[in-house]
């Protein structure tokens, strides 16, 4: 009896360990072993085909600190990354908002706001290229309507290709943001909107003062999730472009981003080395951002 005690007493204790220990081997496999040996190799000249050419320690942190087109793809990414995360968030918590109010056929705009999202990349990198075509896009035949002269060459300048991109960035994520946020909405207490009622508080008031603080963990989490995307954005500006040096982000990399200046770092100029010291400045970069908006985020007033 005493050793089927103990046996009891020992599963009861490891058999939370054992069902937790596969994601942490699957996470240590692919995640802490590839994160720390780029940490290695990023303090190495290593090449694609040569392989490690030797030790350079942070020899390749104070180039990369000093190259001109490192810091143009990171002023793209930033650019793009608020122009589209921002309006992104506001439009998922408003619709939310709206799906989660009395309306026909609720089901079907709920399952419809995630279109975009289940679409193929490469189809709507394809159909935003030609909506924003300098000749015959649409963007540029509805501005002429409305008395703009000269078509815009939405690839040709870092303002209209950071616009351009963010809308396609918007357009893909803002409807499966908003069904997070219409999760989270829907476990709110119906009681607070209808004291708020009761008080006389306006639709808008009862949106700030007790949607928006209910939602704050959400918003956190979804936040967050839009600023690794962001930061790490690769895809969009890629197919946004055209040619064999799309890669390059145009003809003077004017919505170049860091992922995809890595890429052509360790493809293209066969640095790995490089590459990887790119990537992991990346890896800080997302940390202090993802931070900075947890700290802003914070700041939001819960409902008491």
């Amino acid at each position: 009896m005493r050793i089927r005690d103990r046996l009891s007493r020992a599963d009861t204790k490891l058999a939370p360990y054992a069902f937790m220990s596969p994601f942490f081997i699957v996470f240590a496999i692919f995640g802490l072993f590839p994160l720390g040996y780029t940490a290695w190799v990023s303090m190495h000249d290593w090449s694609l085909l040569a392989g490690d050419q030797g030790w350079v320690g942070l020899g390749n942190y104070r180039e990369l600190f000093g190259d001109h087109d490192f810091w143009n793809a990171f002023i793209n990414t930033i650019g793009i990354f608020i122009l589209a995360t921002i309006p992104q968030l506001v439009i998922a918590t408003v619709l939310a908002q709206v799906l989660n109010g009395r309306m026909r056929a609720r089901t079907f705009w709920r399952m419809g706001v995630l279109l975009p999202n289940v679409t193929s990349i490469a189809a709507v990198g394809i159909i935003f290229g030609l909506i924003f075509a300098r000749d015959y896009g649409i963007v540029n035949w509805a501005l002429g309507h409305v008395g703009l002269d000269h078509p815009i060459d939405w690839q040709a300048h870092k303002w209209s290709s950071w616009l351009a991109i963010s809308v396609m960035v918007d357009w893909r994520w803002t409807g499966y943001n908003a069904l997070i946020l219409l999760a989270s909405l829907q476990a709110v207490p119906k009681e607070l909107y209808e004291a708020a009622r009761i008080d006389g508080a306006s639709a808008w008031r009862q949106f700030w003062t007790i949607t928006v603080p209910m939602l704050r963990p959400t918003i956190i989490f979804v936040s967050i999730v839009a600023t690794i995307g962001g930061i790490q954005l690769f895809t969009e500006p890629l197919l946004f472009g055209s040619g064999v040096n799309a890669i390059a982000g145009g003809t003077t990399g004017q919505f170049q981003t860091v992922a995809m200046y890595l890429v052509q770092q360790a493809f293209t100029g066969q640095r790995f080395g490089y590459a990887s010291t790119i990537a992991w400045v990346l890896f800080m970069f997302i940390a202090v951002f993802a931070i900075i908006n947890v700290a802003l985020l914070r700041r939001i007033k819960s409902v008491d």
